[in-house]
This record gives C-alpha cells, sequence and structure tokens, in this order.
C-alpha cells in the first residue's frame, strides 16, 4: 500500500495553468502505475492521464491530449500534471491514484481497479 498526497489546485481563469503535484509516501514509487483522474459535481470519476513505472509511456484521455502533460520523479516519489488552457470544463476534484502493475491495459483508465488514492485537490476554473 502507498499513502498519497495530492496540491497544487486552485482558482484559476480561463486560458491558465495549474501545475498538480503527487507526493508518495514510501520507497516502493517506483513499482507503481500512476494515474490522475478527476470528479466534476454530479459526475462519475473520470480518467484524465496514466503514466508507465519508469515514466517513459504515458497515457491521456482523448479529449485532454494537447493540453495536460503528465510525469513523475521516481527520485521523490512524485508525479506532476501540468495542465495549459484550462476551460472551466476542467473544474473538479482532481485525485491521484496508484496501482501495482506493470502493463498497461484498458483496466488502467477504470477507478474501480485502483485500491490506493490520494485525499484530492480542487481546480476550479472561472469563465
Amino acid at each position: 500500500q502507498v499513502q498519497l498526497v495530492e496540491s497544487g489546485g486552485g482558482l484559476v481563469q480561463a486560458g491558465g495553468s495549474l501545475r498538480l503535484s503527487c507526493t508518495a509516501s514510501g520507497r516502493t514509487f517506483r513499482t507503481y502505475f500512476m494515474a490522475w483522474f478527476r470528479q466534476a459535481p454530479g459526475k462519475e470519476r473520470e480518467f484524465v492521464a496514466g503514466i508507465a513505472r519508469s515514466g517513459g509511456t504515458t497515457y491521456y484521455a482523448d479529449s485532454l491530449k494537447g493540453r495536460f502533460t503528465i510525469s513523475r520523479d521516481n527520485a521523490r516519489s512524485t508525479m506532476y500534471l501540468q495542465m495549459n488552457n484550462l476551460q472551466p470544463e476542467d473544474t473538479a476534484v482532481y485525485y491521484c491514484a496508484a496501482r501495482p502493475v506493470s502493463t498497461y491495459d484498458t483496466t488502467m483508465e477504470q477507478a474501480h481497479y485502483y485500491d490506493d488514492w490520494g485525499q484530492g485537490t480542487q481546480v476550479t476554473v472561472s469563465s
């Protein structure tokens, strides 16, 4: 099990940028596939982006490609989400999640397959 803490959320105007961080406890961070999800009020939690254990391969929700960038620093046990050109529809609570698997499959984009979650960080984009 790994403990996750997100930070970096806040209020930003449309067109602005934010960088979220997710810091993990323990020394096993590098053994986890990591992902970002988000949940807007009244909606289901949805996949945003995922990153392989080495950081060499990344995955994105089709609608977010080109605006969001996921990365990780295994030496710092930290994952990042750079969000550019934010829009009001990006308003949500953003969560990081971890799975101790190495091979990507489509279950990586489904929230109920993850056991370890952070507490979430609120991102609000004003128009």
